[in-house]
């Protein structure tokens, strides 16, 4: 049963960071491990449900892409991460195609009022900002948080590219240049994206209006600078010290929920876009798992999740189905009472039964596992069907195998020793049959090609 036939709508807070690893959570088995613990977290987990099988996009761009329409980023155009400032490129043709459907959109079109406040990474120019798919105001980043590193670059300042902005936007106006995101800023974004995120959801209360709250913070992507209060806390260094100050930004907003009274009314989702990066001294912990983000290994794809809705999704619950990113715009979408697009393929399952506690399985079996523009590996439950070897550095092309190697996630979770495959045929036909469904789709629904400039208009996307 849709939620729309209720007088009180769940508003929804869904926090997503930035390249946090599956081992940093204490709950996770890091906190203490990693010299930071992370108590806010560990309570929420507690409080709802934890996923050991939520699986992400294997890079940020695609990540956000998907999380936000339901779809794979390989059928939306959203490949890779732009590399270097659009402003020396065609901005126009990178991010999210105006013709996609965000949950933004959908939750807008439901009466809900929208706001982004972060990191955007889908467009940086007018027509793909946040304000233009769906949500009401933005501020934070169009980019990405490397790029704090340009300003004080030798040469930078007569080299005529120009550094990334703080921006702010409200639907129907010009989205608006703030200040220059540099080394000095970087440390205390985060602090202002919770800070915005508390006035939007008092803001909304007080208009008596369901919300929805997207808050992709900027930790714990390089540099990991925190802010001057956490600074040196740990003892442990920078990148734990930012993993502590996240904990506190989500018991922030876990705190106003608590004195707004609004806590049993609103759903809380707090995970991550991508795995860990393995760039020193900012390298990141995948837990038990192999890899790095822009692999199709399990540490890349394979995040934490942890989801509270008090009295709907039962307490203290862990599960090691396997569920997929896309699927929250389905289930989230389902729970308001909103219909799904019929002129597009949407990759999301509705996970509403299993989330509530309803069913032990998710309805989900397989994960395709796209890097840019390559199916690299199938998921079937907790097996891998992995098409390219991974003995290579985390950002160069990898080799195309010629025979696909099979994975058994639960006895090899680091993917060394491939199972033989004529015994395990079985797996490898189920796998294939994921794959051959999404081609099929293809056919139906044109994907978007990378660097498509303007509206999408599929009908004049001719099919192989």
């Amino acid at each position: 049963m849709s939620i729309e036939t209720s007088t009180n709508r769940p508003n929804i807070v869904l926090i997503l960071t930035d390249n946090l690893g599956y081992g940093e959570l204490g709950c996770y088995g890091g906190g203490e491990l990693r010299g930071a613990p992370t108590p806010r977290a560990d309570q929420l987990a507690a409080e709802g449900l934890r996923l050991t099988n939520f699986n992400v996009e294997a890079q940020c761009t695609p990540s956000r892409s998907a999380l936000l329409t339901g779809r794979y980023a390989y059928r939306s155009g959203t490949l890779t991460v732009p590399i270097g400032n659009p402003a020396i490129g065609e901005p126009e043709a990178q991010g999210l195609n105006p013709w996609e459907i965000t949950l933004a959109s959908v939750l807008s079109d439901k009466g809900y009022k929208t706001a982004h406040y972060g990191k955007w990474h889908l467009g940086s120019v007018e027509g793909r900002f946040p304000t233009n798919h769906g949500f009401d105001e933005w501020w934070g980043i169009p980019r990405t948080t490397d790029e704090v590193f340009w300003p004080d670059s030798p040469g930078f300042a007569n080299s005529g590219v120009e550094p990334q902005y703080i921006l702010e936007g409200k639907k129907g106006e010009p989205t608006q240049r703030l200040a220059v995101y540099d080394l000095e800023q970087r440390s205390h974004l985060d602090a202002e994206i919770t800070r915005r995120t508390i006035d939007f959801i008092e803001r909304s209360v007080q208009a008596g209006s369901p919300f929805f709250a997207y808050v992709p913070l900027t930790q714990v992507h390089l540099p990991t600078l925190p802010h001057p209060d956490f600074a040196g806390s740990t003892g442990n260094g920078d990148f734990a010290d930012s993993v502590v100050e996240t904990d506190h930004r989500l018991g922030q907003i876990l705190d106003t929920l608590d004195r707004l009274q609004i806590s049993d009314n609103t759903i809380v989702i707090f995970t991550s876009d991508n795995g860990p990066d393995p760039t020193w001294p900012w390298q990141g912990s995948a837990g038990p798992w192999r890899g790095y983000y822009f692999t199709h290994m399990e540490g890349s794809l394979r995040v934490p999740f942890l989801i509270r809705w008090p009295g709907r999704i039962p307490a203290g619950r862990v599960s090691n189905e396997i569920v997929h990113q896309v699927d929250l715009f389905t289930t989230l979408s389902h729970l308001v009472g909103a219909e799904l697009p019929s002129d597009r393929a949407i990759d999301g399952v509705d996970q509403t039964a299993f989330l509530l506690g309803q069913q032990s399985q998710s309805n989900r079996e397989t994960v395709l596992a796209f890097v840019a523009d390559r199916l690299e590996a199938v998921k079937w439950r907790n097996w891998k069907l992995a098409f390219y070897e991974e003995t290579r550095d985390w950002f160069s092309t990898p080799s195309k195998l010629t025979l696909p190697k099979l994975f058994n996630l639960t006895t090899d979770p680091k993917e060394e020793y491939p199972e033989e495959t004529l015994r395990n045929t079985w797996v490898i036909d189920r796998c294939l049959a994921a794959i051959r469904q999404f081609q099929d789709s293809l056919q139906h629904y044109p994907a978007i090609p990378e660097g498509t400039k303007g509206r999408f208009d599929p009908t004049t996307v001719s099919t192989p």
